[in-house]
Order: structure tokens, then C-alpha cells, then sequence
């Protein structure tokens, strides 16, 4: 019995895994991911740069740009304090087993494999912060290249359409990274059905790619950026 459940575990993280890698791999880098809500923005972060140069005062801009590295610091705080509850998680083994134990079918791990489930769960948390806090560093890069943007009288010259260029592929490697983090995030969600069971796990990973799946080719928000 004990075998049995533990090929369960590995393939249900298998499979977690591999859906993951999987949706990320089809998101960024396939024809069908350039259709992509992500992919939709990042025409629109081009079309800002753009139409920065035209403005000689450009403090609005540079609040937009303090909103998302806003945003960006607060996911990365947000994802020490669930690397936190995390490592928590790992001396919480007995409590745990007492609770799952006590269900109709006995869930109960065994200590080791509450101690691997804990680590998977740091491991994805710190992949965020990681990703979050790379984030916050490139729109920091773009904010200093938004003030080192030419001046409106000198838009149509060879050096502002290289600034443009060079400022849109950081903005978009920033806005990547971002994404990275909060899929990350998606999926550690996911990844918390594994606690009760490697079935659960499987059907909250199927969940998890299906609502992001549809919020970036099937939403609202993708239609409405439809050209």
C-alpha cells in the first residue's frame, strides 16, 4: 500500500511539473502564445514608449512606472512571508497527520514525505521572490531609461528609435519576469492539493492551467484587447 501511494505521489508532481513547464514553454515562446493576452500588453508597452517621446513633460509617465514597481515590491514581500508559512509548515508534520488522519480515508504522510511536500513549497516561493524581486530591478532599469529618453524635438533620429527599441525589449523582459512570479504563485495554489492527496493535486494542477489558460486566451480582458 505504501508503494502504491508513493508512485502515486511522483506522478502526480510529474505531471505537475510538466504542466507547468508545458504552459509556460506554450505561452512564451510558440506561435500560439503570441496571441496571448501577455503578448497583446507587450504591443502596448511599445506604443507607450513611442508616444513618450512625443511629450516633453513626462511626470505621469514616471507615476505609472512608480505604480508598477509598487506592485511588484509588494509580491515580492508578499512571497517571503509564504516562504515563512512554508518553512512553518515543516515542523507542523505531527498536527498535520493527527487532522488528515482523522478524515473518512486516511491521508495521513508519513514524516518524510510531509518534510519533501514542505521543501516543493519553499522551493516554488522562493522561485517567485526571485523572479518578483528581478522584476522590480528591470522596471527600475526602465524608469532610468524613461528619463534618459531623447527629447521630443529629436523623435525621428536614429538614437531615440534605438532608445525606443532598447527601452521596450527591457520593459518586456520586466513584465515577463513578473508573469513568471505570479504563475509561480498560480501554481504553488495548486501545488497545496498535494497535502491532502496526490488525486488532489492532480485536479487542483488541471484547475490551476485551465483559469490561467483561459485568462490569457479566452477572457474578457483578452477580447477586449483584441486589434
Amino acid at each position: 500500500m505504501a508503494s502504491y501511494s508513493y508512485t502515486a505521489d511522483i506522478l502526480t508532481v510529474g505531471f505537475f511539473i510538466f504542466e507547468w513547464l508545458a504552459y509556460a514553454i506554450t505561452l512564451e515562446h510558440t506561435a500560439y502564445g503570441r496571441d496571448s493576452l501577455s503578448a497583446r500588453m507587450n504591443v502596448y508597452r511599445e506604443i507607450w514608449v513611442r508616444r513618450l517621446l512625443d511629450r516633453e513633460a513626462r511626470m505621469v509617465d514616471m507615476q505609472i512606472m512608480a505604480s508598477l514597481q509598487n506592485g511588484t515590491a509588494f509580491f515580492a514581500s508578499t512571497s517571503l512571508f509564504a516562504i515563512g508559512g512554508a518553512l512553518a509548515l515543516l515542523r507542523a508534520g505531527a498536527d498535520a497527520a493527527i487532522v488528515l488522519g482523522k478524515l473518512p480515508v486516511d491521508l495521513s504522510p508519513s514524516a518524510h514525505l510531509w518534510e519533501v511536500k514542505c521543501v516543493g513549497l519553499v522551493l516554488i516561493c522562493v522561485y517567485a521572490f526571485f523572479k518578483f524581486a528581478w522584476a522590480y530591478r528591470l522596471f527600475n532599469y526602465v524608469a532610468i531609461l524613461f528619463g534618459a529618453m531623447p527629447p521630443a524635438t529629436k523623435r525621428d533620429t536614429a538614437e531615440a528609435e534605438a532608445h525606443v527599441i532598447r527601452t521596450t525589449r527591457l520593459f518586456e523582459a520586466a513584465g515577463r519576469h513578473f508573469n513568471r512570479g505570479q504563475r509561480a504563485f498560480f501554481f504553488a495554489l495548486g501545488y497545496l492539493g498535494w497535502f491532502i492527496s496526490p488525486y488532489v493535486l492532480f485536479v487542483t494542477t488541471a484547475a490551476v492551467v485551465i483559469v490561467t489558460w483561459r485568462r490569457q486566451f479566452a477572457s474578457n480582458a483578452w477580447r477586449a484587447m483584441e486589434s
